[in-house]
């Protein structure tokens, strides 16, 4: 059959998108390995496909040497690769390949722009976050502050889970420098109005960044249609290896902007006195980069893909959709948020239950939730709890996952 979800209307029969999960799914080892395993926690990171697997273990079986400056044919091979996967990755995204930095994911790409663009920054000057940041978008700006005096505002969160876009108009300012903000939650799922997040912040001229860590793996990303300056997300949530990421940024913003870390291929040549500093990417790529990663992550974008990302990202949320009206009666459980636009991603508390202890009870029936406070700890408390169980669906999950999970919160609600 064709492995290819199809873009269905709101509230359609996802059978047919079904159907083409339940065959993606046998393309992933692991669950051959584990055949009764139900796995919900894919906003913390997704598994691999066989086609990941082996473009990393074919890199390192054919061709691995170190990249750049090889004069021997397995350098001249692997350098080639890496370039290729960056091409790759630079289309998947709509950049061009000098505009795409790896890094060993979003949470670094994030602190190089902290400690790059933000050292420009003054005392007095204005970051906006929001929220619900996950803390890789909200700690990096919290040291910024700390080091440069810069003031950090942050855009409310409604009762359903979305962001307040009319407080978030009023904290623009002439001394607004950055809007930081993810384009999907972590915990709530909510899918952000990004188009009106960047218009605003477009017309006061201020830059934007991107966390589009939850994104990549279930929408599409023009990064010139989106119209910020930066975007970041990593490999390991979107079917591809740890250890990778990416930073986009416009050839103008990087270009102003000073080098990161230092050592080898960020450099064009070394003095004694000093050195001069490469050009882009590989200005903010010092040291030995994640080759077989980047490798890998080309494999996952090209897998992504060929299955039909935005449909894909439309399937998930209708999987979320029948696993929230399966628990609704559910006694003494709470759902985190309401959004109108909501992605695969549904946070919830059962009364008189720890998190940690529904999903231990999970696990006990063989499905793998998250529990904690997702890393993000202002928006546990601005929803009034200490930590949250996570269900999180994926291109490999199916309508008996959902249900099979609200049946086991049912069951978890009488025996703890």
């Amino acid at each position: 059959m064709k492995t290819t979800f199809s873009a269905l209307a709101e509230g359609a029969d996802i059978s047919i998108n079904a159907a083409v999960a339940r065959e993606l799914k046998k393309e992933y080892p692991i669950f051959r390995t584990l055949p009764n395993l139900v796995y919900l926690d894919n906003a913390a990171t997704t598994q691999k496909p066989l086609s990941v697997l082996d473009a990393e273990r074919d890199f390192y079986m054919q061709s691995c040497a170190n990249v750049h400056r090889a004069i021997h044919t397995i350098g001249e091979e692997a350098t080639a690769r890496y370039e290729k996967a960056r091409s790759s990755m630079a289309r998947f995204i709509g950049a061009a390949p000098k505009e795409l930095i790896f890094t060993r994911g979003t949470t670094e790409s994030i602190n190089l722009v902290a400690r790059t663009f933000g050292e420009t920054l003054r005392e007095g000057d204005e970051i906006i976050l929001s929220v619900m940041e996950h803390h890789a978008n909200m700690v990096p700006w919290q040291q910024l502050a700390e080091r440069r005096g810069v003031v950090l505002k942050f855009i409310p969160v409604t009762d359903l889970g979305e962001l307040d876009l009319a407080e978030y108009e009023k904290l623009v300012s002439l001394r607004t420098r950055l809007v930081a903000v993810t384009m999907v939650s972590n915990v709530l799922g909510t899918i952000n109005p990004i188009d009106r997040i960047v218009a605003t912040a477009r017309s006061a001229g201020v830059p934007v960044l991107l966390d589009a860590a939850q994104a990549a793996p279930s929408m599409p990303l023009d990064v010139k249609a989106l119209g910020a300056d930066f975007v970041a997300f990593s490999g390991h949530k979107m079917y591809g290896p740890f250890g990778i990421g990416i930073l986009w940024g416009s050839e103008t913003m990087l270009d102003r902007m000073p080098p990161f870390l230092g050592g080898g291929d960020m450099i064009s040549e070394v003095r004694l006195e000093g050195f001069s500093v490469n050009e882009l990417p590989y200005k903010f790529e010092a040291g030995t980069p994640p080759i077989a990663q980047a490798i890998g992550l080309e494999a996952a974008a090209e897998w992504l893909s060929s299955v039909g990302l935005e449909a894909l990202g439309e399937y998930e949320s209708a999987l979320a959709r029948r696993f929230l009206n399966a628990i609704k009666d559910i006694p003494g459980l709470r759902v985190m948020g309401s959004a109108r636009q909501r992605a695969g991603i549904v946070a919830f508390t059962l009364e008189n239950a720890h998190a940690h202890d529904v999903a231990a009870y999970l696990d006990r029936r063989g499905i793998a939730v998250r529990a904690g406070h997702h890393c993000a700890h202002p928006l546990a408390r601005r929803f009034g709890v200490v930590s949250s169980a996570r269900a999180s669906f994926g291109a490999y999950n199916l309508p008996e996952d959902a249900d099979a999970a609200a049946r086991a919160l049912a069951d978890a609600q009488e025996a703890l």
